[in-house]
């Protein structure tokens, strides 16, 4: 029997999972159930990352340990995989005694194979990503070129793992093979990483005591990315006696991560593997962020409901069924309750519950429940097959290369056709006519058959209603299987369905969003406001010098990305004596369709700067906020371009 290996990251304990961070978890999940229908044998990993200076830091103000900080986290993580159905088949913890058994081991290794040495850390380190930075990699603000938030001096006694020996093979790793899924993403890494020079890796710390000894030196921990990352090895048993998978399901065939921590995957784990001599992973695949109105979804700023309030309300696979078609790999995805709804009734009750309730309707009303089995072929049947048959074939080229949503999109296709058949065929109007009974039963043969076969294929992504689907178009279990979803004519000749509730009912859109918002809000009045952290106030000036600036009301009259930077935006401005354009670092929390006809407060005579090569004449002013973001500052709309601040 074939293996097949997939991770997900191992998740960071900072706070409670959101739909935001389910992503990873259900796509994993839904090709780990693929495979295992197409009969592989598949471990599916995933965990948490429960060491570092910020689980401790979180621990101490809660005035408990971090034990017992990342446990009720966990605790909270493993009740939302079972709500959504996730069949994990192994649970790792960072805090187990496998783990950390291994990881002392791991760096003993690579310390005597001489990639790891002692030296001493200058430079800055950004606590919530746990990442040290040298001065050229921060953000044009001088803040984490990651997240964006401050980022602090760090001066300490530390280990490193020697990065550039491996710089070659990694650059043709991901440019000469289909490691890296999307492609495209490669060029970033080469060009921001690996040609500039890979730097020596911080491996361990001195500055906190929550994280994995160091065996031969205690006063050091090991550093997050030698601890989380060999989790996926030692998961299998490498370095520890608790498993022994190892050899059977190592390397890797998939590893899934979000684009955030691509770098650390690409780049870091392979250099790492490479200095063990130790296969890699076959794929690494990457895909974006739930965003909603163009920021990455996030507690912190208050713009998602509970997915557990969400799968209480719906259902667990239409949630799952929701995130799984939006999102593409490699690119984020834009949610909002609206959008999921629109999804939720276009496709699941229109298209699918809408295909299953009429076909289980019609044989019902026509033949008592049971068809007979004289049957007559007619026109659009073929047309109907062929697409059916077609189906599993495509699914599992797009299930291959970890496109999930394009083989939802294939399927539901099918699920279009189907319906659009029972246009064709009008079976109430056969109905109508008794020698036209074989005629109807063909048709809801062949209607019952494509059901069978799109829900067989969808119980990888739908797991808990695609059963009573088959239940209700009268399937056994042992004709509901992978081959059989390439076969046609599998159901019995006098198949009796079973008529059951509606799967997918409509949704009242407007009274949901309604009462969706209603839940937000109270959410976010029950949750205390996040303490800021305020930037000092500066030397004070006179009004003279403050005079100096000029600050204007102008309108956004076009916006754009700058391509060579992620973080920059050009906007063309009307700053109410003519137009001029002011470059801004505000991409990461901005798309330039938000920002179009609005208006906005710049410093209007600032002496002009190139940014990235673009003349910037001004700047617009913005606010920090509590998550880390930057928030443009939007004056009345009424006030006319070029009004004076004052």
């Amino acid at each position: 029997m074939s293996k097949f290996y997939i991770t997900t990251p191992i998740y960071y304990p900072s706070g409670s999972p959101h739909i935001g961070t389910c992503y990873t978890t259900v796509a994993c999940d839904s090709i780990a159930r693929y495979k295992r229908m197409q009969g592989f044998d598949v471990m599916f990993l995933t965990g948490t990352d429960e060491h570092g200076l910020k689980i401790e830091e979180k621990a101490k103000e809660k005035g408990v340990t971090p034990k017992e900080y990342v446990d009720e986290i966990v605790a909270n993580f493993k009740k939302l995989w079972q709500r959504m159905n996730i069949s994990y088949d192994r649970y790792i913890r960072t805090t187990d005694d496998y783990h950390v058994e291994a990881i002392q081991k791991i760096f003993k290794r690579l310390y005597d194979r001489g990639y790891i040495y002692k030296g001493e850390y200058k430079g800055k380190y950004c606590t919530p990503c746990e990442s040290f930075w040298t001065q050229s990699q921060l953000d044009e603000n001088g803040c984490c070129p990651e997240c964006h938030r401050e980022v602090t001096e760090a001066k300490e006694e530390a280990y490193f793992f020697k990065m550039s020996p491996f710089a070659d093979r990694i650059e043709k790793l991901l440019t000469e093979t289909d490691y890296l899924r999307p492609a495209s993403r490669a060029t970033e890494l080469v060009n921001n990483f690996i040609r500039p020079g890979l730097e020596d890796l911080c491996v361990s710390r001195t500055s906190f005591t929550w994280g994995i000894p160091v065996d031969f030196d205690p006063k050091h921990v090991v550093y997050v990315w030698i601890d989380a990352l060999f989790n996926y090895c030692t998961a299998l048993g490498f370095e520890n006696g608790r498993y022994d998978d190892y050899d059977k399901y190592w390397p890797a065939d998939v590893h899934m991560v979000a684009k955030d921590i691509m770098r650390f995957h690409a780049v870091i784990w392979p250099a790492m593997l490479m200095a063990l001599d130790m296969p890699l992973p076959k794929h690494l695949a990457v895909h974006g962020w739930i965003t909603f109105n163009g920021h990455k979804m996030s507690k912190s700023m208050g713009n998602v409901i509970d997915p557990f309030v969400l799968s209480d309300r719906y259902g667990a696979d239409a949630i799952r069924y929701h995130i799984l078609r939006e999102m593409a790999l490699g690119a984020d995805s834009s949610f909002s309750n609206e959008i999921m709804i629109n999804r939720i009734n276009s496709d699941l009750a229109n298209g699918l519950g809408n295909l299953v309730s009429r076909t289980v309707a019609m044989v019902d009303k026509y033949f008592g429940g049971t068809l007979p089995t004289d049957r007559q072929e007619g026109e659009f049947d073929d047309e109907l097959i062929s697409e059916a048959l077609s189906l599993r074939e495509k699914t599992d080229e797009f299930i291959e290369n970890t496109q999930i949503n394009n083989a939802l999109a294939e399927i539901f296709k099918l699920v279009s056709r189907a319906n659009k058949y029972i246009d064709e065929t009008a079976p109430w109007v056969l109905g109508k006519d008794e020698s036209k009974k074989a005629r109807l039963a063909s048709v809801l043969y062949n209607l019952l058959e494509v059901i069978r076969i799109i829900a067989t294929l969808l119980s990888a992504f739908m797991p808990e209603t695609m059963p009573e689907i088959l239940e209700q178009i009268g399937a056994d279990k042992e004709q509901v299987s992978y081959e059989n979803a390439a076969k046609f004519g599998v159901l019995d000749e006098n198949v009796t369905v079973h008529k059951g509730r509606i799967i997918f009912p409509r949704i009242d859109v407007d009274k949901e969003i309604n009462d969706l918002n209603s839940i937000l809000v109270s959410q976010q009045e029950q949750k205390p406001e996040p303490e800021t952290e305020l930037a000092p106030i500066a030397e004070q000036i006179d009004i003279d010098t403050f005079a100096k600036s000029d600050l204007r009301v102008a309108k956004v009259i076009s916006c754009e990305k700058i391509k060579r930077s992620k973080k920059l935006l050009c906007l063309h401005l009307d700053d109410g004596f003519g137009e001029r354009q002011v470059v801004s670092g505000i991409a990461q929390w901005y798309q330039p369709d938000d920002l179009i006809g609005k208006k906005v407060i710049i410093v209007a005579n600032l002496a002009p700067v190139k940014l990235c090569g673009v003349e910037s004449n001004g700047m617009i002013c913005a606010a920090d906020a509590a998550d880390g973001s930057a928030k443009v500052i939007f004056p009345d709309q009424s006030l006319p371009c070029g009004s004076k601040i004052r």
